[in-house]
């Protein structure tokens, strides 16, 4: 188990480009050597790319609510109107 759970340090290293230039050489010669050490790189950067993305999704999701509260309650009318003058008076 420690033995995956430094493998999995080192791979995250190499794709955050955080491991020094000798470190970074040999885990590139590794890959070459190790399919299987490849095939956990991908499947790890394929985990990283997805988590962005639900992040992103989490984020429009979020911005959106505050928006519909922000320009469509009365209790912010007074805000929202502000908003459209800047963006009217120009």
């Amino acid at each position: 188990m420690r033995t995956s759970l430094i493998e999995t340090e080192q791979i995250e290293a190499h794709l955050m480009q955080r491991s020094e230039p000798g470190d970074q050489l040999v885990f590139e010669a590794r890959l070459l050597l190790e399919p299987e050490l490849r095939e956990k790189m991908l499947r790890q950067q394929e985990a990283y790319r997805l988590a962005k993305l639900y992040g992103r999704d989490q984020l429009k999701q979020e911005i959106e609510v505050a928006h519909q509260k922000l320009f469509t309650q009365k209790e912010h009318l007074s805000f929202s109107q502000k908003i459209r003058r800047l963006f009217t008076n120009r």
